[in-house]
């Protein structure tokens, strides 16, 4: 028998990091992982389900590796398996579906699977039964490895379906975290990123229990012990949760970068509170500039919503002038998507989708302006860059200290290594272009 298996995931970091979690649990059954392009025997989809475009996307990669593979399994997983396991069920094509519960008892699932099944299998529930925290890191496949530290969100935002689809705010003891960045230590990688859902509330237990003695800052300053591991990042963090104390213990750490990704959502306090945000844009701007003050060369990334129900120009041109005030470096921007079962879907005043559009489009070009700003405050300045792999077939990237991305002629003796370097020329697609130290001569791209 041909046992096989590919993976597909969507969506966020700490997706990432529990699909290489099911892939080390297909190798320990004797599963070959193969590309998700090549003929598998099992075929595994790790859904996202933050939009409306994320769930149609994953309907057309079932219907297209269907037709790739006609005799393969074909497993969903993930967020958008836990909220709507019978419409994927439906899909013409899968063979089973794990909601949250299950999806980490993949292997069993699949084997136990009748071979001559005609309808898809689905093993969900309630999103109160997920009260556990499964330990996760990518490996492998990345330069970077992606470290689950924390799932699940206790927070209510009213677009939000992630509670629904994860559970509770739950997370390790400091501990077994630090086990897991032992075991990364002993790898190759240079750079850990810290994920999950909402990270700094880190230090709850399963079950909704009360906050342990142990907080997101105690984290930090274990795991910045951890010998064998160069860098280390924290992803997207409330700023509600970023605080004094962690913004100053990572502007005095050799190894937690200058970098930060702050969600915002909206510049308007009358938007804020709609969505039942946890913080006023005056916080938000505090924040920036108690970061920006301890380290000046610090990146700071921001999250924001367009189209929000109730959202006028007036309050769109807010959130555009506040974004375009702040010393923010680079912006994700998102188009409001309607969510069954969220308090937003049922608002008023919904706005146009051309109008989310063209909102959007705003605020991408103000993001492209913010990065090549903050690229150019760095122009002829040393920075470390660790080199991720061929980028295009003639040259490679990597990403500075402080999250400028850089690229050179490709080397594969330099992919996954750190290297000094001083950055010199924006290119015309809004990278930096660099002279090395080590080779004292301009590079020419």
């Amino acid at each position: 028998m041909n046992k096989s298996v590919a993976f597909y995931t969507f969506g966020c970091k700490l997706n990432y990091s529990e699909t290489s979690a099911l892939s080390r649990s297909f190798a320990d059954a004797g599963y070959q992982k193969v590309e998700f392009t090549e003929d598998a025997s099992v075929y595994v989809i790790n859904t996202c389900s933050v939009t409306e475009f994320a769930d149609r996307k994953c309907r057309h990669l079932v219907n297209k590796t269907r037709r790739q593979a006609p005799d393969a399994k074909i497993v969903v997983v993930g967020c958008y398996a836990q909220l709507k396991p019978e419409e994927i069920a439906a899909f013409k094509g899968v063979d089973l579906v794990l909601g949250a519960k299950e999806k980490f008892n993949v292997v069993q699932h699949v084997l136990a699977l009748a071979p001559e099944q005609t309808a898809a299998e689905v093993h969900a529930c309630a999103i109160e039964e997920v009260d556990f925290f499964t330990d996760a890191y990518s490996f492998g496949d990345r330069t970077r490895t992606f470290l689950k530290v924390q799932d699940g969100c206790d927070y209510s935002c009213t677009f939000c379906t992630i509670p629904l689809a994860r559970g509770r705010s739950r997370s390790p003891r400091i501990e077994a975290v630090l086990k897991q960045a032992r075991e990364i230590a002993q790898s190759t990688a240079k750079e850990v990123v810290l994920t999950g859902v909402n990270i700094g509330d880190f230090g709850k237990g399963v079950s909704g229990a009360k906050k342990s003695e142990e907080a997101f800052i105690d984290l930090i300053r274990e795991i910045d012990q951890v010998e064998g591991i160069e860098r280390f990042r924290i992803s997207s963090i409330e700023p509600n949760l970023l605080t004094d104390e962690i913004i100053a213990f990572v502007a005095g750490s050799k190894r937690f970068m200058p970098h930060f990704h702050i969600p915002l959502q909206s510049g308007s306090n009358k938007i804020l509170k709609a969505m039942r945000r946890r913080y006023l844009r005056e916080l938000y701007t505090e924040r920036v500039a108690t970061i920006k003050q301890l380290m000046p060369h610090c990146c700071i990334g921001v999250d924001v919503i367009v189209g929000f129900p109730g959202e006028t120009e007036e309050d769109f041109l807010e959130t555009y002038n506040f974004v375009n005030e702040l010393d923010v470096s680079y912006l994700h921007v998102f188009t409001y998507s309607e969510r069954q079962n969220t308090p937003a879907a049922e608002m008023g005043e919904v706005v146009p989708m051309n109008e989310r559009k063209r909102r959007n489009e705003m605020l991408r070009i103000l993001s492209e302006k913010k990065r090549r700003s903050f690229y150019a405050q760095h122009l002829g300045s040393t920075r470390s860059v660790l080199w991720e792999s061929e980028a295009d077939g003639m040259h490679m990237q990597g990403f500075t200290d402080n999250y400028v991305k850089v690229k050179r002629p490709y080397d594969p003796k330099r992919a996954n290594a750190i290297e000094t370097v001083n950055l010199t020329t924006i290119d015309d697609s809004g990278d930096v272009l660099l002279k090395s130290f080590t080779e004292n001569h301009q590079i020419t791209l």
